[in-house]
């Protein structure tokens, strides 16, 4: 992973696009990690990686609950606006 500052960041942004194709490169101010340049693939990627595991997440809740005893009708009852 590359850093550097944020003032190179703007002076090299041409060089720092390129450089993000190969490697993350981490943008700092003030000593402290502020931003991330990533390629659209790199990024593309972590984003399916996220939603696949969000559904497994959902996955395992709907099972557990399912396990538990609710039912579809017991969700759409506590889900009414008369209760």
């Amino acid at each position: 992973m590359k850093y550097v500052s944020a003032t190179d960041a703007k002076q090299r942004l041409a060089a720092l696009l390129d450089a993000a194709q190969r490697e993350p490169v981490v943008i700092r101010r003030q000593n402290r990690d502020v931003a991330v340049l990533l390629s659209s693939q790199e990024y593309n990627r972590l984003r399916a990686l996220n939603a696949a595991e969000f559904q497994r997440f959902c996955d395992q809740i709907g099972e557990a609950v399912v396990a538990r005893g609710l039912t579809e009708d017991k969700l759409a009852e506590i889900l009414s606006d008369d209760r």
